[in-house]
């Protein structure tokens, strides 16, 4: 027996030994990250875990996990800027082997400057710091699931809605307002429901909507369709790669008619399908735009299009329409860089590289401030319609019989041209391509005009109250080295191509070996994590990403989806019905609905079944905040925890800063702050009386108004003991960043609670016994999570509001909890299994 059982545990000794993972690359990249590693020969799949930024191993969704045959990858999008550690670990018999963790990478910001983030908005389905937005639903578009992935869409003519359009129809009306990320993955050709060959995105322009459509990884294609955006607001396109659309509106992406808020970046725009008129041999538009505003291109790769970006059509209208054109690479594209009917376009920083026939084109009584650009062999960097260059040496003109506009130009670098003709009242007060500025801010008079159609330029960079007046542009040349860097998908996408200047220059025919690379393209992806024979050989459990959900008494919750799959062929749930909260189970689609309006606090738990395999499970717990005569505690609000998403603080016109800040305060460090604005409006209504605390920046001296009366900071501190019950508002005293806020009430049990030990009510801890991940359910904000074993030694510590905790690498055992929230200190045991 003990030859058995030394055999037995060498063995397993080796099997784990084997299971060692080798990481061979980590980067950190614009909001996200991503890291290769070497296949192990026992693994049956693989669990990924990041930590940083106040976030310790947080499991990665399955499906960012896919398989390249001689290596894996996994890419993690939603990362606010900072420094994080990922870890790999082989999932072996259902049972975790030795995980590897990486050395420390950065990952940096996004570049949000530009007219779609104006008024306040934050278009897509992610916060100003790359972190996905509260309750946020996230579907991955696969080439396996483009058809048959599903969901429940408030609103919808019917339910569930299955395939991408479907589910896009479902958003159509704007009922259905939670954030949604439509994450694609792999090589995705035509679904077999589009619209005109477009998957078209609508929201009724629903203030409240947003909608986040991106590529995962570097290899993310939209391969022979488009993506129109109609009639809808608050939505972000990034890190996808067209190509060889065939749509009826023929672009790659368009925005077709009243849109406003829109940001598409880090995209990669390849030819279009070649349409039948002569000046589509390279395909239709790549990415235009027709009677929208608010709008932002940045960092796009533009890839020889003949026709790159058309803007406004029949607008008829100079009022209003507003647009951002910035760091982008015009690599060797031909025209329309933009060509601009009626708009305020700000086009800077952008890398014009070997252009055949122009760069910017303005007409129609248009207003373009072009700065900061590196103009590289592009042959008319700026034309304006019928005047200067445009109709030189006898030309009839690029842009047909249109009206000009007027540009102003400042502090381009231009090389290798063939004319540039600037204003001068001298020599060319009339026939001129650009007004070129002495000082940024230099404003234009009226004798500065199209000569066709007289238009003048509206200084609308010289607006105050616009961003433009205040930003400082990159210098020309860091601009082309960043648009080099950065635009595209990530790390330059998976489709290398280089062209060759002494010819591609001034050519505008079909560069044939691209086009024959792009028909011929097939992606080297072999599967994604849960939809091959990898993960058959256990179960699975796709838990929803708004599986813990606290809403106020007599509210629905947004409704939870869990889907199951590899050899699980049902699913068991436990604790529910219960409370008003029941669940639809549908067995075609895998899928489990968790709905209703829930009566008080519920916890649930969810566990697959099956043949074969070991069973997983997931839990759900529900929060009911009750509002009333009887105030039920403290009201405290982080934003460096939840960012604009609160129960009881309403926000309005409200912007985050995107610089982090250092304050503490009660023992937690903050970082995450609101801009104190003129427009910035906190409203909150308290049942009883109550005291107020809000936490600035610790330099902070000036004022912030409570209900119209000035309250004065004391080292970034204002402390207001009294505040009688009923309707409140926060508004603007000073220019100032807060980052908390706390409601007191003075007659409520729970506000006298000793700081050592909160005694009512406890928190929830489920599922207990947990085998890897167990939630915390309490009224209270968490501020900290301590586990000890039962010696005392402290084998886990937790900073921030935490929900759920992993202590799958735990031994059997009973575990002690110290749970720290802004209420005292809670205990609780957990028994790991």
């Amino acid at each position: 027996m003990k030859k058995i059982l030394i055999c037995f545990a060498f063995a397993a000794s080796t099997a784990f030994v084997k299971s060692q993972i080798t990481i061979t690359q980590t980067v950190g990249w614009l909001e996200s990250a991503y890291l290769k590693w070497n296949p192990v020969s026992n693994a049956e799949s693989y669990r990924v875990y990041y930590s940083g930024n106040g976030i310790t191993d947080k499991l990665i969704d399955s499906q960012l996990i896919r398989s390249y045959g001689s290596y894996f990858r996994a890419d993690i999008p939603g990362l606010s800027a900072g420094n994080y550690t990922f870890k790999v670990v082989p999932v072996i018999n259902n049972t975790e082997g030795t995980g590897t963790t990486t050395s420390s990478v950065t990952v940096l910001a996004q570049d949000r400057t530009g007219f779609a983030h104006s008024d306040g908005r934050i278009p897509g389905a992610y916060n100003l710091d790359g972190t996905l937005k509260a309750n946020a639903v996230v579907l991955y578009i696969t080439p396996d699931t483009k058809n048959t992935v599903s969901l429940n869409v408030t609103g919808a003519n019917s339910n569930p809605c299955v395939g991408l359009q479907t589910i896009l129809d479902g958003f159509k009306k704007g009922n259905d307002t939670r954030p949604l990320a439509v994450r694609f993955i792999g090589n995705i050709t035509d679904p077999s429901y589009l619209l005109n060959g477009d998957a078209v995105v609508e929201n009724n322009k629903n203030a409240s909507s947003s909608i986040t459509l991106e590529g995962i990884g570097s290899d993310a294609v939209i391969n022979g369709w488009g993506i129109r955006l109609k009639n809808a607001t608050n939505i972000e396109v990034r890190n996808l790669g067209f190509m060889l659309t065939d749509a009826g509106e023929g672009d790659n992406l368009s925005l077709q008619q009243d849109n406003t808020y829109i940001w598409a970046h880090n995209n990669d725009l390849f030819y279009g399908k070649p349409g039948g008129d002569a000046d589509q041999a390279k395909g239709d538009g790549a990415l235009d735009a027709k009677k929208s505003t608010y709008i932002t291109f940045s960092y796009n790769h533009f890839w020889d299009n003949g026709k790159s970006c058309l803007l406004g059509l029949s607008e008829d209208t100079t009022s209003g329409l507003y647009i951002t054109y910035h760091h982008n690479w015009f690599d060797h594209s031909d025209s329309r860089h933009p060509r601009i009917r009626f708009y305020s376009a700000h086009v800077y920083n952008n890398y014009y590289d070997g252009n055949s026939k122009y760069g910017v084109g303005s007409t129609m009584g248009s207003s373009v401030f072009v700065e900061g650009n590196y103009f590289r062999n592009c042959k008319y960097p700026v034309l304006t319609s019928k005047q200067g260059t445009d109709i030189a040496n006898g030309s009839v003109g690029t842009f047909s019989s249109e009206n000009g506009g007027v540009v102003k130009a400042y502090n381009n670098f231009m090389t290798g041209q063939n004319a540039f003709i600037p204003y001068n009242s001298s020599t060319a007060a009339s026939q001129f391509d650009a007004y070129v500025a002495s000082t940024r801010n230099e404003v234009l008079g009226a004798q500065i005009k199209a000569f066709q159609g007289a238009g003048t330029y509206n200084n609308f960079d010289t607006n105050s109250s616009l961003y433009i007046n205040s930003m400082t542009p990159d210098s020309p040349t860091v601009a082309r080295d960043k648009a080099m860097q950065y635009s595209g998908r990530v790390s330059g996408g998976d489709i290398s191509w280089t062209f060759n200047n002494a010819t591609d220059d001034t050519s505008d025919a079909v560069n044939t070996g691209l086009m024959s690379l792009l028909q011929n393209y097939t992606s080297q992806m072999v599967f994604v994590q849960g939809e091959s024979s990898s993960s058959t050989s256990g179960q699975t459990l796709l838990i929803a990403s708004n599986n813990s959900q606290t809403v106020a008494s007599g509210t629905a919750i947004s409704p939870m989806i869990f889907t199951w799959g590899g050899t699980a062929t049902d699913v068991s749930v436990s604790n529910l019905p219960s409370s008003g909260i029941s669940f639809v189970k549908n067995t075609t689609n895998k899928t489990v609905t968790i709905s209703g309006t829930p009566t008080s606090n519920v916890s649930f738990t969810i566990t697959t079944t099956g043949t074969s395999g070991t069973s997983v499970s997931g839990t759900g717990s529900i929060t009911v905040t009750t509002t009333g005569t009887n105030p039920q505690g403290n009201e405290v609000h982080n934003f460096t925890a939840s960012g604009l998403s609160s129960s009881f603080y309403s926000f309005t016109s409200a912007n985050m800063n995107s610089t982090d800040g250092s304050a503490s305060y009660d023992g937690i460090t903050l970082t995450k702050r609101l801009k104190i604005e003129s427009s910035t409006n906190i409203s909150y209504s308290t049942s009883a009386a109550s005291s107020l605390t809000l936490v600035f920046d610790p330099t902070f001296t000036g004022t912030i108004k409570v209900d119209g009366t000035s309250y004065t900071a004391s080292s970034g501190i204002v402390s207001i003991p009294t505040i009688a019950a009923g309707s409140h508002s926060i508004t603007k005293g000073s220019v100032a960043n807060l980052y908390y806020i706390k409601t007191q009430y003075q007659t409520t049990t729970t506000s006298r609670l000793s700081q050592t030990e909160v005694s009512q009510p406890k928190a929830i801890i489920y599922p207990n016994p947990v085998q890897n991940v167990f939630s915390i359910s309490t009224p209270y904000v968490i501020e900290s999570v301590i586990i000890t074993n039962s010696t005392g030694k402290v084998m886990k510590e937790i900073r921030g509001n935490v929900q759920r905790v992993d202590i799958s690498n735990f031994e059997s055992g009973v575990y002690l909890l110290l749970i720290k929230t802004n209420q005292g200190l809670l205990q609780e045991k957990v028994i790991k299994k």
